[in-house]
Order: C-alpha cells, then sequence, then structure tokens
C-alpha cells in the first residue's frame, strides 16, 4: 500500500486540505516543470516546429498508458471539459421524441451543452435524482438510471462519480443497457479519473472528458478527452490549423482541408501550450507510478476510521460500494448547524467544500489518518 506523499507537496503544516474535488495542490516536481517551461520561452529559438507536435504525442501516450487506452490518438487536448461537451453535443444528432438521460445537479459542463441542444431539438432531457433517503441510496440511484435509459434514448451523459457527493455509478452495466438501445455514453471524469481507476478498453464509452486540475494533479486550463469511433467524421468547434493532415510543415504555406485522424480534430488551438504540457505530463507520469488502484486503497485506509465514528455519531456517508473512497459527502444530523460547522472547521484551518445538503470530503495522498481525525473531532464538536 502506499503511504502519505505529502513531502511531494507544498502544502502548509497547519492546513488540512481536504478538498482535492476543488483543486488539487501541485507536487513539487509538477511546479518545477512548469517554470522550466516558462523559461523555455525566454529564447524562442530553442523551440523548434517539431516541438508543437511531439511533446503533446508524449501526453497522450502517458495519459493512455493511465486509463488503459490502446490508440493515444484517440485523445485530445482541450482547455476545459465545457469545450470537449461542445465538440460532443455539436456532433450529436437527435431527434425531438428522443431524450438525454443525466444525473441530477450534475456539473455544469455536463449539463449546459444537453440543455442548449434540447431548447434547439425539442428533445427531452431526463434528469434522474437521487434517492431523498439514505439507506441504499447509491444502489437506488444506479437502478432509477438503468430504469430511464429506453428505447428513445440517444445520450446518457454522466460522472463517474458525482460532483457533489461523490456518489459512484456503476458505468460497466450502465455502457451495457445503453448497446442494449443504441445510446451514446459520454462521461466527465474530472472527479475519478487519476484517483479511481478507469479501463477505457473494459468501459468503451463514446467519450470521456477530463479536466486537469483536480485528481490528475495538473494545472488549470488544459485537460483531455477521448472520443471514440462515433465522432470520427465529426465537425469540431473550432477551425485550428495544427490539426490538419501536414500542418507540421511549416514551411508550407498552402491551405490543408483534411483533418488528421482519430480525435485529432477536436483539439485546440494552440494545444501544445508549453507550460500546461510540461506540467500535465509530469503529474501524470507520477500517478501512473502510485497507480490510481492503489490511490484508493490509501484513501480508504485513512477514512475508514473516522467514516464509522461520524455514522455512529448520525452523520450520513454513503455506503462504501457506492462511493469512491477519493471523496465522500458528510450529510449533518438533524437540527445541526450547517454555518456553525463551516465557521469551526475555517477556524482550524480545515478546508473543505460545501456542495448542496453535503460537505464534500476529497482527500488524497498528501493526507494522512490524523487529517480524517481532526476533521472527525471538529465536526462532532461543533454539533
Amino acid at each position: 500500500m502506499l503511504t502519505s506523499k505529502r513531502s511531494q507537496f507544498t502544502l502548509p503544516p497547519q492546513v488540512t486540505y481536504l478538498n482535492c474535488a476543488y483543486m488539487s495542490p501541485l507536487m513539487k516536481d509538477v511546479e518545477k516543470a512548469g517554470i522550466k517551461a516558462l523559461r523555455r520561452k525566454r529564447n524562442p529559438f530553442d523551440i523548434k516546429p517539431i516541438d508543437f507536435f511531439n511533446e503533446s504525442d508524449v501526453l497522450r501516450e502517458e495519459y493512455a498508458k493511465l486509463i488503459n487506452g490502446n490508440d493515444p490518438k484517440r485523445f485530445a487536448i482541450i482547455p476545459s471539459v465545457s469545450y470537449g461537451m461542445a465538440n460532443v453535443a455539436k456532433n450529436v444528432t437527435i431527434k425531438k421524441y428522443q431524450n438525454i438521460v443525466v444525473t441530477t445537479d450534475q456539473f455544469f459542463s455536463n449539463y449546459y451543452p444537453w440543455k442548449a441542444l434540447s431548447d434547439e431539438t425539442g428533445a427531452t432531457i431526463k434528469s434522474i435524482t437521487g434517492p431523498e433517503e439514505f439507506i441504499d441510496r447509491g444502489k437506488k440511484w444506479n437502478e432509477r438510471i438503468l430504469d430511464a435509459i429506453d428505447k428513445n434514448t440517444k445520450v446518457v451523459a454522466i460522472p463517474n462519480v458525482h460532483w457533489v457527493d461523490g456518489t459512484k455509478f456503476d458505468l460497466l452495466t450502465i455502457r451495457k443497457r445503453t448497446r442494449d438501445v443504441g445510446a451514446l455514453l459520454i462521461i466527465d471524469g474530472t472527479q475519478s479519473v487519476g484517483a479511481l481507476p478507469f479501463d477505457l478498453q473494459k468501459i468503451q464509452p463514446d467519450a470521456l472528458v477530463c479536466g486537469s486540475y483536480k485528481w490528475l494533479l495538473g494545472p488549470y486550463s488544459i485537460g483531455l478527452a477521448y472520443y471514440g469511433e462515433h465522432f470520427d467524421t465529426g465537425k469540431p468547434i473550432e477551425e485550428s490549423w495544427m490539426n490538419r493532415v501536414g500542418g507540421e510543415n511549416f514551411s508550407d504555406v498552402s491551405y490543408k482541408h483534411q483533418y488528421k485522424e482519430g480525435a485529432l480534430r477536436y483539439e485546440v488551438g494552440e494545444h501544445s501550450s508549453f507550460i500546461h504540457v510540461a506540467m500535465l505530463m509530469k503529474s501524470i507520469q507520477q500517478l501512473i507510478k502510485w497507480k490510481p488502484e492503489r490511490i484508493q486503497e490509501y484513501c480508504a485506509s485513512i477514512t475508514a476510521s473516522s467514516v464509522t465514528t461520524l455514522k455512529e455519531k448520525g452523520f450520513i456517508i454513503e455506503d462504501e460500494p457506492w462511493r469512491g473512497a477519493h471523496m465522500f459527502g458528510i450529510r449533518l444530523p438533524k437540527g445541526a448547524d450547517l454555518e456553525k460547522i463551516k465557521a469551526s472547521l475555517l477556524k482550524h484551518k480545515i478546508y473543505v467544500s460545501v456542495r448542496g445538503n453535503a460537505i464534500r470530503i476529497s482527500q488524497n495522498v498528501y493526507n494522512r489518518e490524523e487529517d480524517l481525525n481532526k476533521l472527525t473531532k471538529v465536526l462532532i464538536k461543533a454539533l
């Protein structure tokens, strides 16, 4: 099992940071890679035309290793999840009688594109709500999603884990159901990929879109999107010269009209952003060494005692099979004062997020069991 990796970060010792789902801290090596890349621009004559492409190629190859992808050309470098999802929505043909299945309160970047498509076409959005009761809540929520997918479903657009409280969705079973009815499966992996194992070849989504600044431990304003065969002949939301066949030849001034193969047509302009690419490559290489399954094991080990204690005190936490070990929501006992608890957490320099009616706890390898014990004591004392 992994041990604490706090020494590889620069978090202040007095801070208890349990908020990776908001934004991850940078590893020291990732920060160094960014600074080195920034200084590179001092002397642009050292940046060769081929560098605009080969470093991005390496990033795609490393990401493919992390999630068991077998074709790096199916990954596009994007600036944000909203950008990656916009490319998806632009290339979905849907009829008025068809529907799009989402989860209630899922993150905005995986809702707004579908709302716009629904408004344009008259298609229905089915927003599947989790049960109000908390006994077998995750199990029942998954069942509701499966029941909502019918012969008129064109798209199922969901996360792997819900950003509000970490509820985990059974992607393999949902994938089977989408295949049965001929629907596309579109996944926002931002709150899971990097900390929760994801096997691209097993799940085979039609698209997987991830921002890098959370569980990929990378910088802000870069991400990666997988696009499957459905999108091979699609139209990107922007027209970049870098995404055309022959774009590598800077001496050729003729216009190129053929897109590159696979997902490369969907990459953002200036995707070779040297600073972002260097930083994300370094963080992904470290995640490959740590392995997401071992990160899950580590997070489970440092949270187990606290979860048991909090449940005994009346706090509500999703059952283990239906949440990620890296992120979960804590709902308060009846009568507890949320504002008082938030103030107490801040006073003790414990950083978490409140999303809806859940206090969202998101730990990673830089945390230790004592961080969770501190959180538990403060929560109980503030009741």
